[in-house]
């Protein structure tokens, strides 16, 4: 078997995106493979629950590869993820993405542009907090707890990647007011789906 043949089969069993489609070009396939910034979008919605619980939570998320770990259940105007998703996120001044924790995949944060975005860490007890500016990167092993706050006066904008295709929506820290919103959300979505499928058999 020639090591065309090797990557093929590899790429067919494993990665269903990397394999060409039989049916398209070159051209056609890499295009399809391309998410220019021109056709993005910043989506303030899909983190809008926290920030309607608390203003100081705004943010939004542009999407590149995937849908990252927002909660965001599909959208079909990005490049398909097969190890890592990667967007952009919009953190304004003053405001923050609160302390959580990804159990499935490491995360990095690269900043664009930031005055004094500090990032603050939990584990076992222990916490530490730094600023990061333009060009900085963190990598954040699974497990950590980890949040940012935009301490600039100026919105800060960075690129976020997660290691896996399709990230769990991360954990809050016990007793933060956002998990409570969960329970209580994840609480109404299974009383009305109860109520659906109560209706649906009478």
């Amino acid at each position: 078997m020639s090591v065309a043949e090797k990557i093929a089969q590899f790429a067919k069993d494993w990665f269903p995106t990397w394999e060409k489609p039989k049916e398209k070009s070159l051209q056609q396939w890499i295009e399809s493979r391309i998410a220019r910034y021109e056709t993005r979008t910043y989506d303030w919605n899909a983190l809008k629950f926290q920030a309607d619980f608390d203003p100081k939570y705004r943010r939004a998320q542009c999407r590149y590869i995937g849908t990252g770990a927002t909660g965001v259940g599909s959208d079909t105007n990005t490049i398909p993820s097969e190890h890592f998703t990667f967007s952009t996120m919009i953190l304004p001044a003053g405001c923050e993405g609160p302390l959580h924790v990804h159990y499935d995949a490491e995360e990095v944060f690269f900043v664009l542009k930031a005055q004094k975005l500090r990032l603050f860490f939990e584990l076992e007890g222990e916490t530490f907090d730094t600023v990061l500016k333009d060009r900085d990167v963190v990598s954040v092993p699974p497990g950590v707890f980890r949040g940012l706050r935009n301490e600039g006066q100026e919105e800060a904008l960075m690129c976020v990647m997660l290691g896996v295709s399709k990230p769990n929506v991360p954990d809050y820290p016990e007793g933060h007011p956002l998990m409570e919103l969960r329970k209580r959300r994840r609480e109404i979505a299974a009383a009305a789906e109860a109520a659906k499928s109560s209706s649906a058999a009478e």
